[in-house]
């Protein structure tokens, strides 16, 4: 994939996961989501895919280079505790504030502009070390992808199409990373219905 056509694959999951927090209803944003997460708790970690793309361009970047995203998820899978990131999410979430629709689609229209705006080979100061800008979007179009699809089986909606370019490359970075785990071989028996998916799901 081009650095356009990583741009508009981020663009694209931004506005469907925009698309999905439009259709929450006002009395959803308490009901079970993911895990601890509520709605509004779940919206607010997957916003963070948008706005850690706006801190992290503006943050200096000093630290080791990651090559691409999947060394990125390499380096981070196993560094910060499920404890530290519900609460993250959480607080994020809280902090969209009484309207968190509104919130989220002020944060697309003003992240997605500066993706656009900005060039491809950026610094991105992330939590796993400096990338460029076009090697960290797909870490983020991954995000909204997954949270999407979390938050389209929480409300009982179908994912948008918007969603669809970044969940096709996220099942590419998916594989990537996998292929490098321990866990390779199981992984690959289960893509391919060996074993505990529902309705002998498969990718064969």
């Amino acid at each position: 994939m081009d650095a356009d056509a990583i741009k508009s694959c981020y663009v694209g999951a931004a506005r469907g996961f925009l698309e999905l927090v439009q259709q929450v209803p006002e009395t959803a944003w308490a009901e079970p989501a993911l895990g601890e997460w509520d709605v509004r708790g779940l919206t607010g970690h997957a916003g963070r895919a948008l706005s850690t793309v706006e801190t992290y361009l503006s943050t200096p970047a000093t630290g080791e280079r990651v090559n691409g995203p999947v060394a990125y998820f390499l380096a981070v899978r196993s560094g910060t505790a499920p404890d530290a990131i519900a609460q993250r999410g959480r607080e994020a979430g809280e902090a969209l504030g009484h309207d968190p629709a509104a919130a989220i689609r002020e944060l697309v229209e003003r992240v997605t502009t500066l993706v656009r705006n900005t060039p491809d080979d950026a610094a991105v100061a992330t939590s796993a070390g400096t990338m460029t800008l076009i090697d960290y979007l797909p870490t983020r179009s991954f995000e909204l992808a997954v949270h999407g699809l979390d938050l389209a089986r929480a409300l009982g909606l179908q994912a948008p199409a918007a969603l669809s370019p970044a969940i096709a490359a996220s099942l590419e970075l998916a594989a990537a990373i996998g292929a490098r785990l321990p866990s390779a071989p199981d992984l690959l028996l289960l893509l391919t219905g060996r074993s505990g998916l529902p309705g002998n799901l498969s990718v064969l």
